[in-house]
């Protein structure tokens, strides 16, 4: 018979896991990143799975400036075709 005690099941395995996503959560939002628990969840998953840290950063802070630049363009008129 295997020693399971030590194993834990996945109810206990998922609720840490939330809870870790929780404490990030908390962290980026006191650093103003803006990253809701499901991409901060991505992200933790990228970087477990060996994506560079700092290149998943310039990635975010890249993918937030155009995401920017779209809303003013959507504000200021819509957006054009090719623009």
């Amino acid at each position: 018979m295997a020693d399971t005690s030590q194993k834990p099941d996945k109810a206990t395995s998922a609720a840490q896991a939330r809870q870790v996503i929780d404490v990030f959560h908390e962290i980026s939002t006191l650093l103003n990143a803006e990253l809701d628990r499901g991409t901060l969840s991505i992200c933790i998953s990228l970087i477990e799975n060996g994506i560079n840290p700092e290149a998943l950063a310039t990635v975010v802070r890249e993918l937030k400036k155009d995401a920017d630049e779209v809303r003013r363009q959507i504000a200021e008129g819509g957006v054009r075709n090719g623009e």
